[in-house]
C-alpha cells in the first residue's frame, strides 16, 4: 500500500532545512508574477524560515509541506492549510509550483492529496480559495478540480500600481467526492 501522502507522480512531506533554497526560488518566481508582492527576504532569512517549518510543533488542521517529485525527489513546490474554523468546518488552502514544473500536473495532484486528508481524515465540509482575477490558470486548475466561483472582491488587492478583483473559490466535501472518487490521485 502507498502511503496517503504519495500520489502518482509527487509525494507530500514535512519541509526540511534544506529546502530554504526551493522556498526562496518560489518566493522570488512569484515576486515576478505580480503577485501580491511583499519585500525582499534575504537568504538567512529563508534559511531561518524553513528551520522554522521543519521544527514547529504539528498542527492538524494548519500546516505546509513541501511537493516533492517522485521521478528526480526534487521539491517542486508546497501546500498547505493556513486558515481554518473547525466549528463551521471549513479551511483555506494556498499552493506554489515553482516556475519549470507548472502545467506539469503537480499542483492537482497535491491539492487532491492535501482535500483528500481535510475533508476525509480531518472532517472539514468546504476548502475555499482566494485567487487574483487574473491568474487564469490558478482559476482555471480550480475550476478543473471542481471548485466553483462564489463571490468577486471587485478592486480588492492593489498590486503592480493597480486594484485587481479577487476570486472566492470553493468546494465541499461531497461535491470532491464526487468528482476525485479514491483513485490514488
Amino acid at each position: 500500500m502507498t502511503s496517503f501522502w504519495t500520489g502518482k507522480r509527487i509525494r507530500l512531506r514535512g519541509i526540511e532545512p534544506d529546502d530554504w533554497t526551493a522556498l526562496m526560488r518560489f518566493a522570488e518566481e512569484e515576486a515576478g508574477t505580480g503577485d501580491l508582492p511583499r519585500l525582499p527576504r534575504s537568504a538567512e532569512q529563508h534559511r531561518a524560515r524553513a528551520k522554522e517549518l521543519s521544527v514547529a510543533a504539528l498542527d492538524a488542521d494548519c500546516f505546509q509541506l513541501a511537493v516533492e517529485s517522485m521521478e528526480t525527489g526534487e521539491m517542486v513546490g508546497a501546500v498547505g492549510s493556513f486558515q481554518t474554523d473547525p466549528r463551521a468546518g471549513w479551511f483555506e488552502y494556498g499552493v506554489v509550483i515553482g516556475a519549470d514544473h507548472r502545467r506539469s500536473g503537480y499542483a492537482a495532484e497535491a491539492v487532491r492529496l492535501l482535500l483528500r486528508h481535510m475533508f476525509d481524515e480531518r472532517r472539514f465540509h468546504r476548502c475555499q480559495a482566494r485567487i487574483l482575477a487574473y491568474n487564469t490558470a490558478s482559476l482555471a486548475l480550480h475550476r478543473r478540480l471542481g471548485f466553483v466561483e462564489e463571490g468577486r472582491l471587485r478592486d480588492h488587492v492593489y498590486v503592480g500600481g493597480r486594484h485587481q478583483d479577487l476570486v472566492l473559490m470553493g468546494i465541499l466535501a461531497e461535491e470532491f467526492a464526487l468528482a476525485h472518487p479514491s483513485d490514488g490521485c
